[in-house]
């Protein structure tokens, strides 16, 4: 019985959490519904889902810290949650996500972490129309991915990008997977209550054994403890308790070990250390992480230190060559939180920390293999080899060990293994192998190889290092190593971007665009800086040129000779070749030695024009991102002196899709609770306490639904009720003084309730009613008759919006689609596309001249987001921001002259403020404005009520619970004494009606007039600008120095009086009074 007693070394392993500044801070992580553990690291760095969708995947260096900003790059390459993600094992760089949109992507991460964001895998596998739940890799064969969906197990070759594997015999979803460390057997547990042990190389079934496990349907893990015979599980009891159970597969039915541990909903995920049978168990929710010692005998698990801190979402265990070894950090966890990914450090206590405690660190498994998926296929096994952690030991000594991030080029000796079939990157445009794809026969090959080399290392070696060129003598490049190709790129790809646009390129940047270049990073990096100056619709085409031989000297009768064989072998015509590829048509010929084609002939003035036309299009907003005039926008209400107070009975029953409360520059309308649809009507001009008492109201004897004000007359009022009936109100100029149940005109638009109704925009007395029978209707409302219907929805109507210029309409529905309506001319909608996924509610807006829709909902974990389309391709938005949880809807607000989007809902306290481009992202945040209270409903006002002497470039009204506050938004400028026409442009008149009812439905469609909003008396910024450059531009008759204006000359002699009258003033030097030295001395 010794062994009970003898201690063990980690017993005393203690977690140290890093302060805070160590961590990554201020990310955005939703709670996911997935089997996977939201985390995943390799020995270079760590990936995680981001944003509440968890559709895309943030990948940062291992060591990273800081906070980190919303706009960094990201991994955007699936359309919904991303369940799984793992690293290989053999590659850092590596990295597998596994989706809900049932596809599996292979990702390659550059060695420098992600400097922009991409969108294009280097693989994709599809699970035909099935939830990916899990993805992983194989412990020893490299290039052999596993991924489950449903109740299928799938196994994928990486080499040749195929399927090899397929297994349906699960009979429900498949929730977790593990392999042995010799990667014989595979362990699964399923949603049908049992565990059992997958061989996919068996003949038969590969099912080899089943067992019972946890007696609950819910999440259920399951983790092979290395190289031993037995497994560990997590999961529920039928009580719904936590439990951990551990099977030995030569006695499979029979659990060795079961522990029950609390009742909580989080599912336990087993983090497990085969080197050191350290199991950590972090649950999905909690706060803690257990640390347990897995023995091999009674009590089989054994608690340890147990770490309290944060709220978990999700947790990794760090690969054990990428630990901290002088420090006695024996593992690291990196938790997931919501906000944060903080490196938690398995400490053993020791006295000094100078030397390397050999008995913490067993031989650890190592990174490089030399098994492939084929031949594991086939049936070899292969360990891998072990690796030494002390650093006398390592290969390098003393520097860390350099991560793998392959995979990089693949060779065979069979044809069908290739770069280009494996990872299929299309050629960049004026690349070498778009010129010279044809007549390679000629050239030299690579001796091939016996199997697919997917491993390749990064440093290079030092006899490389010193070779001067690498062609031959012959002029034939020689065959490069991986090592030597990276190297060359990363240098060249350095230096190119510091280098001028129009030069020539050296030797080493075109050997780079040669056949030899074969890195992915290089292929896509090239193809995607060529192919998106094509797809810019604003950039040039690149300069046409002549034959190279008519620019250049007359070709000799043996060189045209050969020049007319390659002519006709290779089928080019250098006439439709662009700058940058007939620059390397000429380096083809001088390689090949087919004469000294002249490379002045090439013109630079053209070269200068080809490559701004391609690597100049790149607009300044994009590179160094974008800086927006209203980025400090301040919002302040106004003095209490102008709020209305003491507000009672507001009503709480106003459907969702009315904004509560309307306002414009006379007076506000605001429901009150009770029976007979209240609705008061206050005078902006008369602020201050309210009487106690009765307040006067309008009294529709209906539920009311929506109201809206008319924008083209502030005293008359439509609201609509859930008796199908439009009513309308006109209000005296004195306001309302006594409670009235008589409008001036009703309207019976529809037998259902009406969801909202939109007065027109730019035509007088039209109106338009949305309804339950889910029919839109367009009224006169000088004649009261229906002129238009539109059909077209299958459910609940949330919004419409009309476009700027009134001829089209666009509605978000509860179907989960965006339509998009040429009212006059058709019933049914002209486009449509998706919108929010959430049923809970949405709004919808125009923006940017009507080119581009702004749309506001939820996804489907009641998650608010902002969402922006072009309004010619619905089928998906451009981008996706997204807020916070919240039942209130978002209710938009766009400012068209600066393009500013203004959300909040009710019960909120802040304004949500965001700038709208045309350009990604898209969606550009704003500061935001909080209030000191919660708000019930807020409205703005048209421009001209806008007092920009002070830069108010837009004002609204808010109300609170009790109070009726105005809302003032400017913009700090420190010439405030000026127009600020930057701000300010011609803004379109939209409170006079352009056209009247008549002419608008009879097609007569005018554009808004446009008038400045400069006061009188007031100088333009822009007029004091152009003086001040135009003096600046002005030399004197003898100086090389601008001419200062007068207001510049006044202000600095301002600054000099003031100056002088606070400070000594003397023209006296200190060497005045030293004493020279004779001219005698110096001549010594």
């Amino acid at each position: 019985m010794a062994w009970r007693f003898k201690a063990s070394k980690y017993k005393n392993a203690a977690p140290i959490v890093p302060k805070a500044e160590a961590c990554v801070r201020e990310i955005c992580v939703g709670s996911y519904q997935t089997y996977g553990n939201n985390i995943a690291a390799s020995a270079a760095f760590m990936a995680f889902n981001w944003e509440h969708t968890g559709s895309s995947v943030s990948v940062l260096p291992l060591d990273d810290c800081g906070r980190k900003s919303k706009t960094m790059p990201l991994l955007h390459g699936h359309t919904d949650t991303v369940t799984d993600l793992k690293f290989s094992p053999f590659h850092d760089g590596l990295l597998a996500t596994a989706s809900q949109d049932c596809l599996v992507k292979i990702w390659h991460i550059p060695e420098k972490g992600l400097e922009q964001s991409l969108s294009d895998p280097e693989a994709v596998f599809s699970h035909k129309q099935r939830r990916v739940e899990t993805v992983g890799f194989h412990p020893t064969a490299d290039g052999l991915m596993y991924s489950t969906a449903a109740g299928c197990v799938a196994l994928f070759d990486l080499s040749v990008q195929k399927e090899i594997f397929s297994n349906n015999e699960h009979p429900e979803v498949i929730q977790s997977a593990s392999w042995r460390e010799d990667g014989t057997v595979l362990a699964t547990s399923c949603k049908d209550k049992y565990v059992r042990i997958f061989d996919p190389r068996a003949a038969g079934s590969p099912i080899q054994m089943v067992a019972e496990s946890h007696q609950s349907i819910k999440d259920s893990r399951v983790v092979w403890l290395g190289n031993q015979s037995r497994i560990l599980t997590t999961g529920f009891d039928a009580a719904r308790l936590r439990q951990v159970i551990i099977r030995d597969i030569r006695n499979f039915n029979q659990p060795e070990k079961t522990l029950e541990l609390d009742c909580s909903t989080g599912i336990l995920m087993p983090l497990f250390d085969p080197d050191t049978n350290m199991l950590f168990l972090a649950g999905k929710g909690d706060t803690t992480i257990n640390y347990m010692e897995i023995t091999d005998k009674d009590p089989y698990l054994t608690e340890g230190l147990r770490h309290t801190g944060e709220q978990t979402k999700g947790a990794c265990l760090v690969p054990k060559r990428a630990l901290k070894v002088m420090e006695a950090e024996v593992n690291r966890v990196l938790q997931l939180t919501s906000n944060m990914v903080i490196p938690i450090m398995y400490q053993v206590p020791r006295k000094t920390y100078r030397d390397f405690h050999a008995d913490l660190y067993p031989e650890t498994t190592g990174y490089k293999t030399a098994l492939v998926a084929s031949e594991w296929l086939n049936g070899t096994n292969q360990a891998v080899p072990k690796m030494n952690l002390d650093p006398a030991k390592r290969e390098h000594g003393d520097e860390p060990i350099i991560p793998r991030l392959g995979p990089k080029p693949f060779s065979s000796n069979t044809g069908d293994v290739s770069f280009d079939k494996v990872f299929a990157v299309p050629l960049a445009p004026g690349s070498h192998e778009n010129i010279s794809n044809v007549g390679q026969e000629t050239e030299s090959i690579v001796p091939p190889t016996n199997k697919p080399d997917i491993i390749v290392e990064i440093e290079i070696k030092k006899k490389h290092e010193h070779e001067p060129n690498p062609l031959s003598g012959n002029g034939v490049q020689k065959s490069l190593t991986t090592s030597e190709r990276r190297k060359i790129f990363e240098q060249n790809s350095e230096s190119s971007e510091n280098s001028t646009e129009g030069e020539d390129r050296t030797d080493a940047d075109l050997r780079r665009l040669s056949s030899a270049r074969s890195s992915i990073a290089e292929r896509r990096r090239l193809y995607e800086s060529r192919s998106k100056s094509q797809v810019d619709e604003k950039a040039q085409s690149p300069v046409p040129l002549r034959r190279e031989h008519s620019k250049g000297e007359p070709l000799k009768p043996n060189q045209q000779q050969q020049h007319q064989q390659q002519s006709q072998s290779n089928q080019i015509d250098t006439k439709r070749i662009s700058v940058p590829e007939g620059k390397l048509l000429e380096e083809q010929h001088r390689q090949r030695g087919n004469g000294n084609v002249n490379s002045a002939g090439i013109k630079k003035s053209a070269t200068e024009a080809a490559f701004s036309a391609s690597a100049s299009t790149k607009r300044t907003s994009t590179v160094f991102g974008k800086v927006s005039k209203f980025r400090h926008l301040k919002g302040t209400p106004g003095h209490k002196s102008t709020h209305i107070e003491n507000l009672r009975n507001l009503s709480r029953q106003i459907p969702g899709e009315c904004n509560g409360f309307h306002a414009n520059n006379e007076r506000v309308a605001v429901p009150l609770s009770g029976p007979g649809g209240k609705i008061a009507i206050f005078e902006l001009s008369r602020p201050g306490r309210l009487a106690d008492g009765v307040i006067p109201s309008l009294v529709n004897g209906s539920n009311i639904m929506d109201f809206q004000w008319d924008p083209f007359d502030p005293k008359r009022l439509a609201v609509a009720c859930d008796d199908g009936i439009v009513k309308i109100w006109l209000i005296n100029e004195d306001g309302l003084t006594e409670p009235t149940n008589t409008p001036a005109a009703e309207l019976t638009a529809h037998l259902d309730k009406i969801y909202f109704i939109r007065f027109h925009p730019l035509a007088a007395d039209v109106l338009l009613t949305a309804s339950y029978d889910m029919t839109i209707k367009l009224w006169d409302l000088r004649t009261m008759s229906e002129k238009c219907s539109l059909n077209g929805h299958t459910d609940q109507i949330f919004d419409y919006a009309w476009s700027p210029c009134g001829r089209l309409g666009a509605t978000v529905c509860k179907d989960g689609k965006i339509r998009v309506y040429n009212p006059r001319k058709l019933e049914a909608p002209i486009r449509e596309g998706n919108g929010p996924v959430g049923t809970r509610g949405a709004r919808i807006s125009w923006a940017l001249e009507g080119h581009y829709i702004v749309c506001t909902g939820f996804d489907k974990v009641s998650e608010r987001q902002i969402s922006v389309y072009n309004a010619q391709k619905l089928q998906a938005p451009l981008n996706t921001v997204s807020l916070d949880v919240s039942p209130s809807i978002l209710i938009p607000f766009y400012d068209e002259d600066s393009s500013t989007l203004f959300v909040t809902g009710k019960g909120d306290s802040t304004i949500y403020c965001y700038e709208i481009t045309d350009e990604e992202p898209y969606i550009c945040p704003l500061s935001h404005h909080r209030c000191t209270s919660l708000h019930q409903g807020l409205s703005f006002l048209t421009k001209n009520h806008c007092d920009v002497a002070s830069v108010e470039f837009s004002k609204a009204y808010r109300l609170t619970n009790t109070t009726i506050e105005p809302l003032s938004f400017t913009v700090p400028r420190i010439k405030s004494e000026l127009f600020q026409d930057d701000l300010f442009p011609p803004t379109r008149i939209t409170w006079n009606a352009t056209v009247s009812s008549d002419e608008w439905f009879n097609f007569s469609d005018k554009t808004a007039d446009k008038i400045s909003l400069k006061p009188d008396g007031m100088d333009t910024l822009s007029s004091i600008q152009q003086v001040s450059v135009a003096a600046a531009k002005r030399p004197e008759p003898h100086s090389h120095f601008g001419q200062k204006s007068e207001y510049e000359s006044s202000k600095q002699q301002e600054i000099q009086k003031s100056v002088s009258a606070r400070m000594e003033y003397t023209t006296k030097l200190e060497q005045d009074d030293m004493e020279g030295v004779d001219e005698n001395e110096w001549q010594e």
